[in-house]
């Protein structure tokens, strides 16, 4: 069967994202939008909208063309969301890339994008100019207020304000993360202007996000989770964003304390941390009314353990850079512990039988489908793995095991899709496995997910070793660190004398995972 939202449709515009998120900027005027929490510096909603303006005014200036790429390697601080936008409103497409990365990462995301600029901050400056040779980058850009070697300061490319949105269609591709989606290496999604604001539309309707609340950013931004469903989301609905640039606890909840935190956007990782560490009680988050979680499975002992903690709701949602990013959330009040919540306003899901296809009914487990406005138009450049999780009928298929009950709430089971959910981010088995055996000691590899209290899961390399070749378990893992961020670090090593493999020479992950 196929199960609508519970929540009522809501109305999708046809016009570009930056007009739709900043659309009340003159009645809030002098309010802040955005605050850099560890500073304290703000800029308010007029100050972002003239900010904004300048800086695609600039880019225009200097012959940025519609659908170019530029490329933005930055932590959360509020002048992410005046490049995000002025790239938006200049025409232009953005391709958000993890500021962790290692030069090696970096640098397969420039070329398979084809950004032409590059914008960083000081700290990553050398990661980016590394990343950046033999790409089509031509200019790098540096945010900060000082002159940097090799690099431009971020002033010279704002110019006079742009009085008007540069034309664009609903249907042009306006954001591009990397996701290594189902499975396999990292890759370019498309998403346009249409999907970015239904899924806005969306989640400020279902989520109920208010004006007069103050939300918490520590979700990076370049992360589809951070870059919509707090910055985006929270602009439109008018409320007040403090931005962290790396999670530090003590830091987080004296920002919670300090602003008067209303709702706190985390992956589950915090969530441990918010229902176990003793520091918690040293901090007044009185005004806490919902920590919301996503990006990774939140059991239910463990919401109901830190809602208890905490005196509010702990919810959840689900969904993934393809679907922009949300699918299912949870609104105040209907909390369902274990349940990522109800299908999204516009929004159908199906749960099908994964080896016949079948569509399944009310609490049988099976494959998540959705189809939806802010279901992706696709992988840049490769038809091949578009064609494979978007079917003719434009169901998404996620890769994720689960059911829906008889209210209308998911529970999401299992996982059909190799990919390793490490404090909430992606890491690719088919990446690690490639740069494993391009070490001259390793014969054969595979890389699996393994449990873990504190991560979720952790990476485990099972490595076969080259007749006549030594390594040990930290040459090996020291080797991966080199050359990939620390979220895709390996964190065990097992020796083995040969790796199980299909008949057609797929690895049988199930076969490696240890029982323990």
């Amino acid at each position: 069967m196929i199960f609508t939202s519970p929540l009522p449709d809501v109305d999708i515009p046809d016009t570009a994202l930056t007009s739709y998120v900043l659309a009340r900027v003159a009645e809030l005027g002098d309010k802040p939008a955005l605050i850099d929490g560890p500073t304290g510096r703000a800029l308010t909603y007029s100050e972002l909208d003239t900010a904004i303006r300048s800086f695609a005014g600039g880019l225009v200036a200097q012959g940025f063309q519609t659908g170019q790429v530029l490329a933005l390697m930055s932590p959360n601080i509020p002048e992410y969301a005046v490049v995000f936008h002025g790239v938006a409103m200049a025409g232009g497409t953005i391709t958000t890339i993890n500021p962790t990365y290692t030069e090696y990462e970096a640098h397969h995301q420039l070329v398979d994008s084809g950004a032409s600029l590059l914008v960083t901050t000081e700290m990553f400056l050398s990661v980016a100019t590394a990343a950046a040779v033999d790409t089509s980058v031509t200019q790098i850009f540096v945010m900060g207020d000082g002159d940097v070697d090799g690099a431009t300061p971020i002033a010279a490319l704002f110019g006079e304000p742009l009085a008007e949105q540069v034309p664009v269609s609903p249907g042009d591709v306006i954001a591009l993360p990397y996701s290594s989606g189902t499975t396999g290496l990292s890759k370019g999604v498309m998403l346009t202007h249409r999907n970015l604001i239904a899924n806005v539309a969306q989640s400020v309707a279902a989520a109920r996000i208010r004006e007069d609340e103050m939300l918490i950013a520590v979700l990076p931004f370049f992360h589809i989770y951070g870059m919509q469903v707090l910055m985006n989301s929270g602009l439109r609905a008018g409320a007040t964003v403090v931005t962290m640039p790396r999670f530090d606890l003590e830091q987080f909840l004296d920002l919670h304390q300090r602003y008067g935190i209303t709702r706190s956007f985390v992956a589950p990782p915090i969530v441990v941390a918010l229902a176990k560490h003793p520091i918690v009680d040293n901090y007044d988050l009185s005004k806490l009314e919902q920590v919301f979680s996503g990006a990774a499975p939140l059991s239910a002992e463990l919401s109901i353990e830190a809602g208890l903690r905490l005196g509010c709701e702990v919810a959840q949602g689900y969904g993934m850079t393809e679907m922009s990013p949300v699918s299912h959330l949870t609104p105040p009040g209907r909390v369902k512990p274990g349940s990522v919540g109800v299908t999204a306003p516009n929004t159908q899901t199906r749960i099908v039988d994964p080896i016949s296809g079948a569509e399944l009914d009310i609490d049988e487990d099976g494959e998540v489908c959705v189809r939806g406005p802010q279901v992706m138009l696709g992988y840049l450049n490769n038809p091949t793995a578009t064609e494979s999780t978007i079917d003719g009928d434009g169901w998404l298929h996620t890769g994720d095991i689960g059911h829906i009950d008889a209210d209308g709430h998911l529970f999401i089971v299992d996982r059909l899709k190799e990919l390793i959910k490490y404090k909430g981010f992606q890491v690719a088995p088919a990446e690690l496995e490639a740069l494993l055996l391009s070490h001259p000691a390793i014969a054969d590899a595979a890389v699996v997910g393994e449990l873990n209290d504190e991560a979720g899961e952790v990476p485990v390399a099972h490595v076969v070793l080259r007749p006549g070749h030594s390594s040990t378990e930290k040459e090996i893992m020291d080797f991966v660190a080199d050359k990939v961020a620390h979220f895709k670090h390996v964190r065990d090593v097992v020796f083995t004398d040969q790796i199980p493999k299909s008949a057609s020479g797929k690895i049988l992950r199930r076969l490696i995972r240890r029982p323990d």
